[in-house]
């Protein structure tokens, strides 16, 4: 065999860019040829090929990762031990703009961090401002597979791969015709899915080239929390009765009980109103007077067993989501040596995301007034013997409709390039890539705020009309609103009050690179040294405008905006083998790479990698790397916009808050700095303070350094067996980070060195000495830290007239700490073994194949979480009588024909045992999204091949 061939096997193996595998890729000994040609030829799982790499490096097929009931590849690579549950479907819907997609969270460490790359380019962003790509550009019919890389991967692709990347790898040429279409049916409720590809290509030109199309559409419906019967019970966490001041600091007697049918009370559809009696009168259908049940279990405005109010209305575990996915692709062979090729793409995906109504909750401007017309005779009385002439109501305005989030997204893209050997032995390859996403965002039911207040405060005019009290308003159009009752806002008043407010994003991507690349440039005693050199730039644009209708209304008003930056890098690799044929050494290879890149936002920043591929004899060999990387700010966090939010805070310079500190002097005497009176005790702050969220033009990149170190074990006796262990250290420094708003607040006043300090400059307050907003920009004051162990087991083997092939792959989370602020280490979040973030977590799969049948069964392992993180329980160690989510096992199956027409039937079933969601759980959080709240799950899979 040609060591020219070994090359390119090396290359298709380790699955990163020509410039990575270059470095990596030649072996000299004729016996590491004949192993690594082994690997591939005996056709074992992909998950053999990650064993060769330099760097630890998991590749699931995509046929893999579309054998289950998801129409979307990123769920199922969610499952993944290695990723976070971060933005699901299940879960995306958490914040403004975000419904629909699906954004990969290497380790847990942030979606900003994870870099996504399709054939080792980059891809257009789908969420503005920020670079995280959504999954669900990406066409799962033509995946072959997907790899992700731990170590060393900032040198070799980038910024943006602080925790590493997730690499798409399709398929190269494409000939003939695929069709498949999926249909899935829910067990426990009516929520369903269907998924349908077409993928056709053929070669040209007496097969010279190659030219393919597909087509993809997918789609699932919305899934209401109380349709479904593990979600539809309201919980609440509420005082534990029994909690005496001698128990209180038993386990025995929590703080809290989490208690079923349980909810406010003080809030709900129709209205809740205070009298003498407290809040416990609300009102019919009809307006008329209502007494609220609370029951004996109440704890504040809650209670069990009563009228209480369930928020799970209001919240959708699975969102209604459509996606259209059209991708062309063609290639041509211009000489024996050079391959130009062009990809196009048009992706159009819409999410739905249903949350609450405007509500108003304590809210004195709230209140209906004595003369109110709709107001019920009897309830009038009432008030006009307690002495009252308004009543302030607590509603939910469900009836003026639920606020609803239509995200349409459009992304095309275009890649252009040429590759193939140049100078007799050097790899080229060169390209361009432009990607754009067009958003456009639609927020239905949303209340303008001033029309609002208009149509509530009615008045019976000279006529025994009911009009609104205002004269302006009157002749802007105001229609009266009744708020007493469910229903009772008529449609006309419902179409004064809500607009409907349209935003729009666009984000552009362009990248021009090119790398020379030669595995055996020269020769050395211990092999050929290899070698990769390129040069890359790069430009990002985003740009967010929001409605011309959105200031004054229930939306949070959004700053629009606008940002672009561009950046020129050059790198360079070599890969060199220092020894060779010694005992216990058989290969000794040493690796490295540097990368220099100069931002137009941050100036010049350096990524560098060093390793050592150490080959003890046919079955053992060491993998070791250390890295630097480096996360340039995104748009966003350079140029976002002032955002309206806002804050609950407790003002740390109020009287009672300067008590006995133990920096009581230092917190009194800036607080008086601050021009705030020594008896200041104004409650202001019990309600929520106005706030404002934004970029920052200097701030600065991040830093991280990691390491691996790792074995891969193939033994010589049980030939198709694989064993690779892998430790990694992630240790982020400078992180980009927003402050707890609490923090701005204590940090300004209880600084050594006085008020002159950035937090203090966050934060305006008035001549009384109140707070009236905190600033809460970016900063590069965090640190996160995390470490543990990835490790691969798979046997392959021939057993009752078919084949087995078996894989388990896992994570041990060591630590996973997260520290506000980086310049005081005794202070941090440990993480590790809390919701979302297993210390355990496992994927079992065994699959058996005889002639064109075929099965699978895959298991997935979370071990026991804690609900509380280590700060919380320092604060309180005895919140909850539910303090964990206990080990969750989770099973999926599947079982199919080929038929020798090409026709194919798969069957299959997620969640076969149905196993249920943790105790008061939805899963629709950042954590619990990593447990299923679908249940048992069946779908059928019809395909035709030609």
């Amino acid at each position: 065999m040609k060591r020219h061939n070994l090359l390119s096997t090396s290359i298709k193996c380790a699955l990163i860019t020509a410039a990575a595998t270059a470095s990596n890729s030649v072996l000299a000994q004729d016996e590491q040829a004949t192993k690594i040609e082994r690997v591939e030829v005996t056709g074992s799982r992909i998950l053999r090929e990650g064993a060769i790499a330099p760097a630890p490096v998991t590749v699931i097929s995509g046929e893999q990762l579309m054998n289950t009931g998801a129409v979307n590849i990123g769920e199922a690579l969610n499952n993944l031990p290695a990723l976070g549950n971060t933005y699901s479907m299940a879960n995306s819907g958490r914040f403004i703009g975000t419904a629909g997609l699906n954004i990969l969270d290497l380790r847990n460490m942030g979606t900003d961090r994870t870099l996504v790359l399709v054939n080792g380019k980059r891809h257009v962003s789908s969420s503005a401002g920020s670079q995280s790509v959504d999954t669900n550009t990406i066409p799962s019919v033509w995946v072959e597979r997907v790899e992700i890389i731990t170590g060393g991967a900032s040198a070799v692709y980038g910024a943006d791969a602080v925790t590493g990347v997730v690499n798409f790898i399709l398929k190269d040429n494409i000939e003939g015709m695929d069709f498949s279409v999926t249909r899935g049916f829910a067990d426990l409720s009516s929520y369903n899915n269907e998924k349908a590809t077409f993928s056709y290509g053929s070669n040209f030109d007496n097969d010279r080239g190659n030219a393919a199309f597909a087509i993809e559409y997918s789609g699932q419906d919305s899934l209401n929390a109380l349709d479904h019967p593990w979600t539809s019970t309201s919980f609440s966490s509420l005082r534990n009765q029994a909690q005496t001041d001698a128990n209180k600091d038993s386990a025995a007697f929590p703080d809290k009980i989490l208690t079923p049918n349980a909810g406010y009370y003080a809030i709900n559809n129709a209205g809740v109103y205070a009298l003498e009696d407290g809040y416990t009168n609300s009102f019919n259908a009809d307006s008329s007077a209502r007494d609220l049940y609370i029951g004996d279990n109440v704890d504040g405005l809650s209670c069990a067993n009563c009228d209480s109010f369930n928020l799970g209305q209001f919240e959708e575990i699975q969102p209604e989501f459509e996606r259209y996915n059209v991708n062309f692709k063609v290639n041509y062979d211009l000489t024996d040596d050079l391959n130009v090729y062009f990809d196009a793409k048009y992706v159009n995906s819409q999410g739905e995301s249903i949350g609450q109504p405007a509500f108003f909750f304590f809210d004195d401007e709230n209140s209906i007034k004595i003369d109110n017309p709709y107001l019920d005779p009897a309830i009038k009385a009432r008030m006009e013997e307690e002495g009252v002439d308004s009543i302030m109501i607590n509603r939910m305005m469900t009836d003026l409709g639920r606020r609803i989030e239509n995200n349409t997204r459009e992304t095309t893209r275009f890649v252009t390039g040429l590759k193939g050997t140049v100078f007799e032995d050097w790899e080229l390859d060169t390209s361009v890539v432009y990607g754009q996403t067009d958003l456009e965002r639609e927020n239905g039911a949303n209340m303008i705020v001033a029309n609002y207040f208009n149509a509530l405060d009615a008045v019976e005019d000279t006529n025994g009309n009911v009009v609104c009290r205002s004269a302006a308003a009157q002749a802007d159009g105001c229609v009266p609103v009744n708020i007493m009752g469910f229903g009772s806002p008529s449609q006309q008043a419902i179409d004064y009050i809500n607009t409907v407010s349209v935003g729009t994003s666009t984000i552009k991507q362009t990248v021009i690179s090119g790398s020379l690349a030669n595995g055996a440039i020269f020769e050395l005693p211990a092999g050929y040294v290899g070698v990769a050199f390129g040069a890359e730039y790069r430009k990002e644009e985003s740009e967010t405008k929001e409605p011309d209708n959105a200031e004054g209304t229930f939306f949070n008003a959004l700053g629009e905006d606008k940002g672009s930056f561009n950046v020129r890098e050059v790198f360079f690799e070599a890969t060199m083998p220092i020894l060779t044929d010694l005992p216990l050494i058989q290969d000794l290879v040493f690796d490295t790479a540097v990368r220099h890149a100069d931002y137009s936002t941050i100036g010049e920043a350096t990524s560098w990698k060093l390793g050592l591929d150490w080959t003890v004899n046919d079955e053992l060999r060491v993998r070791v790397t250390q890295s630097a990387a480096l996360r340039a700010p995104n748009i966003s966090e350079v140029f976002g916009a002032a955002s309206q939010t806002f804050y609950n805070v407790d003002d740390p310079c109020r009287a009672e808050n300067l008590g006995d500190l133990s920096n009581g002097a230092t917190r009194t005497a800036n607080c008086a700095a601050l021009g705030v009176a020594s008896d200041f005790n104004s409650d202001y702050d019990s309600a929520s303070l106005d706030g404002l969220s934004s970029g920052n033009r200097d701030v600065k990149g991040e830093e991280s350094t990691s390491t691996t170190v790792g074995i891969v074990y193939q033994p010589e006796f049980l030939e198709n067996a694989l064993l690779t262990i892998d430790y990694w250290e992630i240790e982020l420094e400078d992180a980009i980070d927003t402050i707890n708003a609490q923090d701005i607040l204590d940090r300004c006043v209880d600084s050594a060195t006085g008020i002159n300090n950035q937090y203090c400059d966050l934060i305006t307050r008035n001549a009384n000495g109140e707070i009236t907003l905190i600033q809460n920009s970016v900063l590069n004051v965090a640190g996160q830290k995390a470490s543990g162990i990835d490790f691969e087991l798979g046997y392959d083997f021939d057993a009752f007239e078919g084949s087995f092939k078996t894989r388990l792959i896992g994570t041990y989370l060591i630590e996973r700490k997260d520290f506000p602020f980086q310049d005081d280490p005794s202070n941090y979040i440990e993480y590790a073994g809390t919701t979302g973030e297993a210390k355990w977590q496992t994927n079992l799969s065994v699959s058996y194949v005889m002639d064109n049948f075929f099965s699978t069964v895959e298991t997935r392992f979370l071990s026991e979480v804690d609900l509380y993180t280590n700060v919380e329980l320092e604060n309180n160690p005895n919140p909850s009588n539910q303090m964990s989510y206990g080990k969750y096992f989770i099973t999926d199956m599947t079982v199919g024909y080929n038929f020798d027409s090409g026709l194919g039937v798969k069957v299959g079933v997620d969640n076969v045992f149905n196993r249920k969601l943790p105790y008061g759980s939805r899963g629709t959080s950042a954590g619990s999204a990593s447990y299923d709240n679908i249940g048992r799950f069946g779908y059928i899979n019809l395909s035709y091949s030609l």
